[in-house]
């Protein structure tokens, strides 16, 4: 069974899998408790899915980008469980747990989550090999810059307030996600790292580290 936490953002989420269903999933909005939340969360999920952390066998975590507090809050809690059970841990970047949950197009796939200040960390995606890949390197953009950069009919899916919605929607070349589309599912994140795991490929969990976009370079606007 692998137990998957994503703690990029202010959204934060549990997954338990087990190569052939989801056991349990949580998704929620945390502001800033993460500190607080994640581990009683953990507990809570066991109980309801009646499995213990020996019944664990392998891990996943998101690395970001993202928030540097929080991505920190649920790496700590992963590399401290991975140390402790000698098991194994598998880091996937954030933006493709929300990549690999839209339907596959012939379109190009921009993902969006809230970088803070009005930013967002945006990467493109295009279907290869029957699955998303990413198109270069995640960045902080401006959301004036994300819809300028929509020249052509494309999918668009992220962290969305109904008012940024509103905003997007103008460009008719945005094809934008429904919100339940637009969700970072810790299940997806679960499937990505459990199918990693399961051919070997495996992260060094004391080397492992999160990814955080500088934020301090030119913003692009």
């Amino acid at each position: 069974m692998l137990l998957a936490v994503d703690t990029s953002t202010t959204q934060m989420g549990l997954a338990l899998y087990d190569g052939a269903q989801v056991l349990g999933e949580y998704a929620w909005r945390s502001g800033q408790r993460h500190t607080v939340e994640l581990a009683p969360a953990v507990a809570d999920l066991f109980t309801r899915c009646a499995v213990t952390m020996n019944d664990v066998n392998a891990l996943g975590v998101a690395l970001g980008p993202g928030s540097f507090t929080s991505l920190r809050v649920g790496l700590a809690l992963v590399k401290g469980l991975a140390l402790a059970k000698h098991i194994p841990l598998v880091g996937i970047p954030t933006l493709d747990i929300h990549a690999h949950a839209q339907p596959m197009s012939k379109l190009p796939l921009a993902v969006a989550i809230q970088a803070g200040r009005g930013r967002y960390a945006l990467g493109w995606y295009k279907v290869s090999r029957k699955q998303w890949q990413a198109q270069g390197e995640a960045r902080v953009v401006t959301l004036e810059a994300l819809m300028a950069e929509v020249q052509s009919p494309s999918v668009v899916c992220g962290e969305f307030t109904a008012e940024t919605r509103q905003k997007i929607v103008v460009n008719e070349n945005i094809q934008l996600a429904a919100p339940a589309g637009s969700i970072r599912r810790p299940a997806v994140l679960a499937e990505l790292a459990w199918k990693r795991w399961q051919s070997g490929d495996v992260d060094d969990e004391a080397a492992l580290a999160p990814s955080y976009l500088h934020t301090t370079e030119p913003i692009q606007s």
